[in-house]
């Protein structure tokens, strides 16, 4: 491809790692030569920089697109450092015009577009959800609160716009020098721990593509598929949605003509995905506060100052708890980066509720873990489990895993994750006893009733 006399326009990108329906690269193209570029940025995020899981998903996918761009002719520009300072300097280094850019709504995303716009030319564009957070509103104008209302004002705003085409990009007559990707060290070295994740996933648009396609072959069978962990019922999609290697409107397009109560059930999960984003919009800190009051004085187990608290911690984290199915969920998450959609809501309950562990601790946990890890989804959905968020279950319905395990045919699940459980039958792998139960798997950290009988004790305190 030619390059172009014309001032080059930089498309700065974060989680919108695509470049079909990408309105940035649309706006950039329109220009004149456009410099795709990303910034590894730990300074601007701070302590919500990103997870070991994210960093792994993170070179897959940059590594991808640069292989789409050089396809086209292009190339991606990688520099390190805080996003405002490294845009300005690229800015006057290239003699760019601007920077075109989709907007996020994480509170540190926010701030550098809003200090990024005083210092250049900077035009945001909307696409990484179905509709714009803060555009969904009541009949007052006020953004809502609950999922259910929102869902059913965002459904009246379809249909929705057509995808944008893949645009052709312009190059600059001189492209400004890129760190190496490998030089971020963004990839485990010792102890390899993602050997489990290659297996798994293969990040990148095209691979995005393929899933929807292979998901929408299966989607009328989800409604039941996806609370059913011995099946592979789950889209996987949601680390494709969360990096934007496609969009929610790409994928809503693909399954608009697929009727039935497994398309709607799904379509409904990509509502709930723009609902997070527009809770985070209202309450920037929510994936850090609880949401109701009362829950700033629940009485929680410390793990910085109980050693048994730490203890059970850890134990979940690793996947030790003596419940089969909590542990057959913790260990998916580690192998992986990714767990089963009715597991993940099982194990942030056992968390909160047998444990009386503080919500954040599991919200934390998995930021690092998950390859999806998202800053409106994470903390709304243990928020929605913990009974503290805006819009959640009560405290007082309390998961019992074994009965959930039981319940949704969870055994051959529990035999791939947790092998030493592998040659007990269905009737006992959910809750072994004594002398079912093998030497090399641990016994309960609590009981059942036990456990629910001192969570609800500690939401009176809190109620009283």
């Amino acid at each position: 491809m030619s390059a172009s006399t014309k001032p080059p326009r930089i498309v700065w990108l974060r989680r919108d790692l695509r470049l079909a329906d990408q309105a940035a690269f649309c706006a950039a193209a329109e220009q004149g030569p456009v410099i795709p570029v990303y910034i590894l940025d730990d300074e601007r995020a701070g302590d919500r920089k990103l997870g070991s899981a994210s960093r792994w998903w993170l070179h897959g996918s940059l590594e991808a697109l640069d292989a789409r761009l050089s396809a086209a002719g292009s190339r991606l520009v990688l520099r390190r450092g805080d996003s405002v300072a490294a845009l300005v300097a690229l800015v006057a280094e290239t003699g760019a015009s601007g920077v075109e850019a989709v907007r996020h709504y994480e509170p540190w995303w926010r701030e550098a577009e809003e200090q990024l716009g005083s210092q250049v030319e900077l035009h945001l564009h909307d696409g990484n959800y179905l509709a714009p957070p803060g555009t969904v509103t009541t009949g007052s104008g006020q953004p809502y609160k609950i999922y259910t209302p929102f869902a059913r004002a965002l459904t009246a705003l379809l249909p929705l716009r057509d995808p944008l085409p893949e645009p052709t990009l312009p190059t600059p007559a001189k492209w400004p020098h890129s760190d190496k990707l490998a030089d971020w060290g963004l990839l485990p070295i010792k102890p390899d721990w993602a050997s489990g994740f290659r297996e798994a996933w293969a990040p990148g648009e095209q691979e995005a593509h393929a899933q929807l396609e292979h998901f929408t072959d299966h989607v009328k069978d989800y409604a039941e598929g996806r609370n059913l962990p011995s099946v592979d019922g789950s889209s996987r999609l949601s680390p494709r949605l969360h990096w934007g290697e496609i969009s929610p409107t790409q994928v809503w397009h693909t399954l608009e003509e697929v009727h039935g109560k497994g398309a709607d059930t799904f379509r409904g999960e990509i509502v709930w995905r723009d609902y997070a984003q527009n809770v985070i919009d209202q309450f920037p800190r929510y994936s850090e506060e609880s949401y109701r009051e009362a829950f700033a004085h629940f009485p929680w187990r410390d793990p910085a100052k109980d050693k048994g608290a730490a203890a059970d911690l850890q134990a979940w984290q690793q996947g030790r708890t003596g419940y089969p199915i909590v542990d057959a969920g913790m260990r998916q998450l580690w192998t992986m980066g990714w767990m089963h959609n009715r597991v993940r809501m099982i194990t942030a309950s056992f968390l909160i509720k047998h444990l009386l562990i503080d919500w954040r601790h599991g919200e934390r946990w998995f930021w690092d873990t998950l390859v999806d890890a998202d800053y409106g989804n994470n903390g709304v959905n243990w928020q929605w489990v913990a009974g503290s968020g805006v819009d959640a279950s009560m405290f007082p319905r309390i998961m019992a895993p074994l009965t959930q395990s039981a319940k949704f045919d969870a055994a051959d699940y529990i035999r791939e994750w947790v092998p030493e459980l592998a040659d007990l039958p269905d009737a006992s792998i959910h809750d072994p006893g004594e002398g079912e139960r093998p030497k090399a798997y641990p016994e309960k950290l609590i009981g059942h009733r036990e456990a629910r009988e001192r969570a609800l004790a500690a939401y009176r305190q809190v109620r009283a």
